[in-house]
């Protein structure tokens, strides 16, 4: 099956031309990326529509099933509506669905980007074979997609799966408006104000941890250094992770007793720094879940984590062309 994927999102915009066989899949074309900032959304979708139509004009035509698009929320994928995401400013109310079906002629399916890499690691990844799973993001933000009883499950308006907002802690980083969330503690961003927090109690103290001896430096905290730190062994970076573990534990350990999935795919930062972040982790569901639902769920890192993106899109013009028959 010939789809278009095209990938949405607050730093860049892509095309892509892919065919899906099955388990696999073989990306034919990629045009070039787009820096989101240096269009305006009119523009944007402008160029999207001509790498579109370039890559229609490499096959038939009319083999292509359709165009998927991954887009970061708030959106009515049912109605194929953009409404106004946080990292897309000026993207308000847009119906993108019915544009590039105008434009192009082809049918086109919208869908919130964590639900895009739900499907695309349910179809081809880690997820492959469940009936039951949720993907979580771990990156920028925390957030989920889920597939249950074989299908998505997107929720009464699309905002199922929205993870991050959930208060794990009355304190702690903010993440998604709310201090304390899961966000707050399990994101890039998050991560970088727990390592501020850690470190300046550290150097109030008299001590000179070697990811930021003195103040100078803790502006430049990031997730990314914490994680280079830790698995050089570092005390304080592997302290800040085994927060960061806890209670990512404490948050699985809510879905698994309310939703009682085979597996939990977790991307990004859990991918590169699994080995310091995963014992925590597993000792706080041992300890806080369910033991029956406990025992039949995995909890893995995914297996398209640096692909997802090119592959997501493709997968929702596949799902949502199979479900219309």
């Amino acid at each position: 099956m010939l789809l278009i994927g095209v990938d949405i999102g607050g730093t860049k915009c892509a095309v892509n031309l892919g065919e899906i066989s099955g388990d696999e899949v073989k990306i034919i074309y990629k045009c070039n990326i787009k820096e989101t900032k240096k269009y305006l959304p009119q523009e944007m979708m402008d160029a999207l529509v001509k790498d579109i139509l370039f890559c229609k004009g490499l096959t038939s035509g009319d083999e292509i099933q359709g165009i998927g698009i991954s887009c970061g929320g708030p959106l009515d994928g049912k109605k194929g509506i953009i409404m106004s995401p946080p990292n897309l400013p000026g993207w308000d109310n847009i119906n993108i669905t019915k544009y590039f079906k105008e434009k192009t002629g082809l049918k086109s399916w919208l869908c919130n980007d964590a639900n895009a890499c739900a499907l695309a690691e349910w179809k081809l990844g880690a997820g492959r074979g469940t009936s039951n799973m949720i993907f979580m993001t771990f990156g920028t933000g925390l957030g989920a997609g889920l597939i249950l009883d074989n299908r998505l499950y997107s929720g009464t308006n699309d905002m199922a799966g929205e993870l991050g907002h959930i208060r794990l802690s009355e304190f702690g980083p903010v993440g998604y408006g709310k201090i304390g969330s899961f966000e707050g503690f399990c994101s890039g961003g998050g991560i970088a104000q727990l390592a501020k927090s850690v470190i300046l109690e550290e150097l109030q103290r008299g001590n000179k941890p070697a990811i930021c001896p003195d103040l100078s430096e803790i502006e430049n905290l990031t997730a990314e250094k914490v994680g280079n730190f830790a698995k050089k062994g570092d005390e304080v970076a592997k302290k800040i992770l085994k927060i960061v573990g806890i209670n990512l534990g404490k948050g699985l350990s809510i879905l698994i007793d309310l939703l009682n999935p085979e597996k939990i795919v977790i991307g990004s930062i859990f991918v590169r720094c699994y080995e310091e972040i995963w014992p925590w982790v597993n000792k706080v569901i041992e300890e806080e879940s369910i033991l029956i639902s406990r025992k039949v769920c995995q909890v893995v890192p995914s297996k398209l984590s640096e692909s997802v993106g090119d592959v997501a899109a493709l997968v929702i013009a596949e799902y949502y062309s199979n479900l219309e028959g």
